[in-house]
């Protein structure tokens, strides 16, 4: 299937990939989950930038984004969350996540392309201990398409905004690939992927890491989508970051997919834009209601 053919069956495809990476094997969600609300990060150390030792790398890139215990400490986030398309077709989202537990909520006020294009009516979503749930316009719903919909889309919002505190968890193999310029800046090159023995996926998403050795921040990643039949790294990830209470947030990522000649597009494909971060405001799982 050619590239663009996949986009136009479904622009949802960009958001698949980062949870796919992750995805545990059937029935083990509740147990990992449960685990992490028992355990609290592990003590970090200091990190040493090392190219011949790409996981220093990836270390590297958490420590950089402002280390994994201080955003623990954070506790949970809110953010307004905007999903648009070249076409101005958006999703336009409340979010809030508590870490411990990895509990995801989002209240849609505009949903054009991934949740219910057809309708206009509010809607919540929520997922805890390893189960989605959902209300439109306050009524709960048992669709299993909307739920399964939701179930993705809540974990992976909370992957994009965890990428880098996430992007080294276990299973993960890196490969380090020399430097590149882009646009007058010199980038260390990092493929990342990932053991299926880990993931329970027999193909999983890779990844060609380009980050800057100054900040130590992934300025730009490319990579595939192997459940759309995009096996190589050929899609493009452009992130510019926010300092907020510390932390490297990714404010603004542009997607570009290339054409069928593997040109890519002077505007991004799309868009995702994340204003009004809020750390630290006492979100308990008990609060995320639908």
């Amino acid at each position: 299937m050619k590239i663009t053919q996949i986009i136009k069956t479904t622009i949802l495809s960009l958001c698949l990939v980062l949870i796919s990476c992750n995805q545990k094997k059937e029935g083990d969600t509740a147990t990992e989950t449960e685990k992490t609300e028992e355990t609290a990060p592990p003590q970090e150390k200091e990190i040493t930038y090392d190219i011949n030792k790409p996981e220093t790398i990836i270390q590297a890139v958490a420590d950089a984004s402002g280390k994994w215990n201080n955003l623990w400490n954070l506790k949970d986030v809110e953010y307004t969350y905007t999903y648009e398309q070249a076409d101005g077709k958006k999703d336009v989202s409340v979010e809030r996540y508590i870490f411990n537990g990895e509990y995801s909520w989002g209240k849609y006020t505009t949903h054009q392309v991934n949740v219910l294009p057809e309708g206009d009516q509010p809607i919540i979503q929520n997922y805890a201990k390893g189960k989605a749930s959902v209300s439109i316009d306050g009524k709960e719903v048992t669709d299993e398409k909307i739920i399964g919909t939701a179930d993705f889309l809540r974990q992976v919002n909370y992957y994009w905004f965890m990428m880098n505190f996430k992007i080294g968890d276990p299973g993960t193999s890196y490969k380090y690939l020399g430097q590149e310029t882009v646009d007058g800046k010199t980038y260390d090159k990092v493929t990342v992927t990932y053991d299926p023995q880990k993931t329970g996926k027999e193909a999983n998403d890779a990844y060609i890491l380009y980050v800057n050795p100054d900040t130590k921040l992934i300025d730009q990643f490319y990579f595939s989508l192997p459940a759309w039949g995009i096996n190589d790294t050929v899609l493009l990830m452009k992130v510019k970051y926010t300092e907020i209470d510390g932390i490297q947030v990714p404010t603004h990522r542009y997607a570009y997919i290339p054409d069928d000649k593997g040109q890519f597009p002077q505007e991004p494909s799309l868009s995702e834009i994340s204003t009004d971060v809020k750390f630290n405001n006492g979100f308990k799982p008990e609060d995320f209601k639908i």
